[in-house]
C-alpha cells in the first residue's frame, strides 16, 4: 500500500435544482469540471485527481478533462441534503480498499471555477509547514458586514448583532471578518480519520483577495462568473 501522496477530490453529483447540469454546462467555454481538473493538474502537486459522482454523464465529462473516475458514488450519497463529509469518507475509503492511501486530501469543489494552481500550492505548503490539521481559503467580508457593525431586530427594536457592537460607531473600526469561500480545502488523512472532520481542532486560514474568488450557487452567480471568466480568457479577472 502506497502512502505519502496528495489526493485532489472533485465532488460533482448529477442532480442540481438551482442550475441544471451545472457541472457539465459550458461556462466561458469550459465546464466546471474542466476548471477544477486544470487547476489540479497544473498545480504540479497532486498525485491523483479523482471525481466522485453518481452520474454517468458527469463521469464521462470528468474522464474527458483528465479526472479519474474509479467508482460511481452510491445514490444515497447524492441527495440534495447529503453532507460533504460522508462523500469524502466514501471516496477515501474506496481508494484505501483498492490499495492507495493519500496522506493529504484537497477538496476542490467545481463550483469554484476561479481556483488557480497557485491557490492549491499555497494551501498545501501552509498545511505542511504550519502543523495545522487543515487549511481553508477565506475571503474578507466588506467591513460593513462585520458582526461588529451589523444589526438585528429584537422586539421591533434595532440593536447591535453583538453586544460589543454598541461601541463601534464607525464602519472602519469594526473588526475584520472572514468567510470560507470554497476555493480550496486541504487536510490530512489523519484529520479525517481522528476527528471525523475536514477541519480538525486547528484550522489555518489562507486569505485570498475577493477578486480571485468565485462561488456559483445561483443563476446570478453563474452570470457573474461568465462575465469575469470570459473577460480574462478563462481566468478570474483581476
Amino acid at each position: 500500500m502506497t502512502t505519502g501522496s496528495v489526493l485532489a477530490l472533485v465532488p460533482a453529483r448529477g442532480g442540481s435544482k438551482g442550475i441544471p447540469d451545472k457541472n457539465i454546462r459550458l461556462l466561458a467555454g469550459r465546464t466546471l469540471l474542466e476548471y477544477a481538473a486544470r487547476a489540479a493538474v497544473d498545480s504540479g502537486v497532486v498525485d491523483r485527481a479523482i471525481l466522485s459522482t453518481d452520474s454517468e454523464r458527469v463521469a464521462a465529462e470528468g474522464r474527458r478533462v483528465g479526472l479519474e473516475v474509479p467508482f460511481l458514488r452510491p445514490s444515497e450519497l447524492a441527495r440534495d441534503d447529503t453532507p460533504m463529509l460522508p462523500v469524502i469518507e466514501h471516496a477515501v475509503a474506496w481508494l484505501e480498499a483498492s490499495g492507495w492511501t493519500p496522506e493529504i486530501v484537497l477538496l476542490l469543489q467545481p463550483t469554484s471555477p476561479g481556483r488557480r494552481p497557485d491557490h492549491i500550492r499555497q494551501a498545501l505548503t501552509l498545511l505542511r509547514e504550519s502543523g495545522a490539521d487543515s487549511v481553508v481559503t477565506v475571503v474578507e467580508l466588506p467591513r460593513h458586514l462585520s458582526p461588529d457593525y451589523v444589526m438585528r431586530i429584537e422586539d421591533g427594536r434595532l440593536v447591535p448583532f453583538l453586544p460589543e457592537g454598541a461601541h463601534v460607531t464607525r464602519r472602519q473600526d469594526a473588526r475584520p471578518a472572514f468567510v470560507r469561500d470554497g476555493t480550496v480545502y486541504a487536510f490530512w488523512r489523519r484529520t479525517l480519520r481522528d476527528c471525523h472532520s475536514i477541519y480538525g481542532k486547528h484550522c489555518r486560514p489562507l486569505p485570498i483577495p475577493a477578486r480571485e474568488s468565485l462561488t456559483i450557487d445561483t443563476s446570478d452567480d453563474w452570470e457573474e462568473a461568465e462575465r469575469r471568466l470570459a473577460s480574462s480568457d478563462g481566468r478570474v479577472a483581476r
